[in-house]
Order: C-alpha cells, then structure tokens, then sequence
C-alpha cells in the first residue's frame, strides 16, 4: 500500500514519509525481494492523476518496482484480479503494527513490520 504505509495520509497529496519505510523497503529489494504497489491510487479519479506521483515519489527514493497494482508473472497462472504477493503490508490489515500520532491517521510501524517480515523471510528460506 502507499498511504499510511509508505507515507502519512495526505491523500491526494503525498504526505510526509513514515519513519524507517524507505529505508526497509529498500532492504527487502537489496535481499532479492520484489516490490509491488498495491494501491488504490489512480490515473482517473476525481483528484486526478494520484498514481503516477506515488509512483515516482518511490522511484524518485529508490525504491525499484517489480509492480503497480499486479504482479507481472501472475498471469501466466492465474486470471484472478487479486495482485499475488509473499507478504502484504497494508494500514489497514488486521494485525498490522500501526503507530497511532495526534493529528495523524495511524500508520504502519515499520520498525516492528520490517523485523517481522525479515524473520518470516528467514524461515522460508530454511525450509527450501
């Protein structure tokens, strides 16, 4: 997700970044991880263009992305709309560690995500 997870909810504009998401996404792609955007930003709505801003904003960070709103590999396999993913961070998925600031939506607390999927990635990889 982008808003509240990558960056505080300023929506349509691109608020400031969340502590420490940069800097974990960044080493999940350096692991070998691929990143793809699941958001419901868009070319066409009523604010316009929020898409393409997001998108650069993490290109413009250096964030490489995999996908926006699809996993490019998915289709040989599957016709089904839901993007496929190892691990889905999201303010709003049940469970997810937020941080919860006066004058601010919740946000993801990426120093508890990025640590939980680091573990998780290391048992997948032992049981390979």
């Amino acid at each position: 997700d982008f808003d509240s997870t990558v960056v505080k909810n300023h929506y349509p504009d691109i608020g400031p970044p969340i502590p420490n998401a940069l800097e974990w996404l960044i080493k999940f792609r350096e692991m070998g991880l691929l990143i793809i955007l699941n958001t419901m930003r868009s070319c066409f709505n009523s604010h316009g263009d929020t898409l393409t801003p997001a998108v650069k904003y993490l290109q413009d960070n250096g964030i490489k992305l995999y996908g926006i709103n699809h996993n490019p590999d998915q289709a040989s396999w599957s016709k089904s709309p839901k993007v496929y993913g190892t691990f889905y961070v999201d303010d709003h998925g049940v469970g997810c560690p937020l941080i919860y600031e006066d004058g601010e939506k919740p946000y993801v607390d990426w120093n508890k995500v990025g640590e939980i999927i680091l573990k998780e990635y290391k048992i997948m990889k032992r049981a390979k």
